[in-house]
């Protein structure tokens, strides 16, 4: 394969490649990656672990969100290439940055899918029962769905995506709205049940509900006029989420009260206070729904990140094809789907459920938060807060770096954002 420039990216016949993607598509894919999952089962979590106190870590990440989702918009829409995250490490800190914080993103993501799918089952055991082998074998085929349909490519993913995202809000607003008359300001108290330092570690386990403003720079060169869209998208995408979250987390502890601690479906059980009856089925179906929505925009941005790393040789070069415009990288594709079965597999098999997999994922999102946007001191608090989990990114990052070792290479080209001219002439 010849070198190949990704800012713009050129087409095998030399032209240069125009993304197809718009504003609002844009948009819609922020907020599948970010709101998807983390509002049907996260808010449950929360309130277990910090009870009302809660509502504080929602605030203040939701406060943080902005600058994090400004920075990524940016960068994105100045250096759009598939690299993302890492093409930025890579620019400011050179290319044993670039490949630890590609390796962490990479990796982050079949966990965190796992993680995802294992959400929406839960939501579909709850409506039809079964436990937890409807739960697993629900979040095996989403991911099946979610696999197929980024092999076909992102030409139709941004309309669907659009209409997922529109359901979504619709959805929520429903549920807090109808919900809300419910509300006793009595489970409020105690504020704060496990302590004020509670709060911190209900803030490192939300990360994973903010996790995903990097997600869609992987994609920024599929954007019609990056430059433009990016930010836009990103900035409506801020308010939406910034919004809907809050409302949710605050009507679960209020409506739900105590019992949000022990639910596995908190966004059903609002839904049945407003509407009553089986509403677990509309919520189950609607978590199915956003469960796809979030997978499909992670699963888009990680295969287009493997196949960048694949070009600048922190990865093998066999995973490159995919890192120009309007490819479709099916290699890394199917690396990341193997990884997030196997992942699904094992916890399965230790019945340990989602929760090691989530703080795994988030472990990982922050470090590379931590390179990507070094200047914000917050991340630090935040990699503080993961603990022991850090440790698998710290695995990754050693993994990383052996790589690049043995491989003998050095990731990407000097100064290029794309830099995917180092190791051309070894793939062709």
């Amino acid at each position: 394969m010849t070198s190949e420039t990704a800012v713009p990216g050129p087409s095998a016949a030399g032209t240069v490649a125009v993304g197809r993607l718009s504003t609002l598509q844009g948009a819609a894919l922020y907020v599948g990656a970010v709101l998807g999952t983390g509002v049907i089962a996260l808010p449950a979590l929360a309130a277990e672990t910090a009870g009302p106190a809660s509502l504080l870590a929602w605030l203040a990440l939701v406060v943080l969100s902005a600058p994090l989702a400004a920075t990524f918009a940016a960068l994105g829409a100045r250096y759009p290439d598939a690299g993302g995250v890492s093409t930025y490490a890579r620019l400011a800190f050179g290319d044993r940055t670039a490949a630890t914080v590609g390796w962490c993103f990479y990796l982050a993501v079949p966990p965190g899918a796992s993680a995802a799918a294992l959400f929406g089952g839960a939501y579909v055991s709850s409506a039809l029962g079964g436990g937890t082998p409807t739960t697993v074998i629900t979040a095996a085929a989403l991911m099946v769905v979610v696999t197929v349909a980024n092999a076909v490519g992102l030409q139709v993913t941004g309309r669907i995506q659009l209409a997922l995202a529109a359901l979504l809000v619709v959805l929520l607003l429903l549920a807090v709205g109808l919900s809300l008359p419910h509300a006793h300001t009595a489970n409020l108290h105690p504020f704060a049940p496990h302590g004020w330092t509670a709060v911190g570690p209900a803030a490192a386990l939300l990360v994973w509900s903010f996790a995903g403003w990097e997600a869609i720079t992987h994609l920024a060169a599929e954007f019609r006029r990056p430059e433009r869209d990016l930010p836009r998208a990103a900035g409506i995408a801020v308010v939406v989420v910034g919004v809907l979250y809050l409302g949710v987390a605050f009507a679960v502890v209020t409506v739900l009260g105590p019992s949000a601690a022990r639910s596995d479906a908190p966004l059903g059980e609002l839904m049945a206070r407003g509407i009553g009856g089986n509403a677990r089925y509309l919520a189950a179906a609607a978590a199915v729904l956003l469960t796809l929505g979030a997978m499909n925009a992670y699963y888009a941005g990680a295969a287009k990140l493997g196949a960048a790393l694949g070009r600048d040789g922190a990865l093998p070069g066999w995973l490159t094809r995919g890192s120009v415009v309007g490819e479709v990288p099916r290699r890394s594709l199917a690396v990341v789907s193997a990884l997030g079965f196997c992942a699904l597999a094992g916890v399965s098999l230790a019945g340990v459920g989602p929760r090691p997999l989530v703080l795994m994922t988030t472990g990982s999102f922050v470090a590379v938060y931590a390179i990507g946007v070094a200047a914000l001191v917050a991340v630090v608090a935040l990699l503080v807060m993961s603990g022991v989990y850090l440790l698998w990114p710290l695995v990754v990052t050693g993994g990383a770096l052996l790589y690049l070792r043995l491989n003998r290479k050095v990731c990407g080209t000097a100064g290029g954002a794309a830099g995917g001219t180092a190791g051309g002439a070894a793939r062709t």
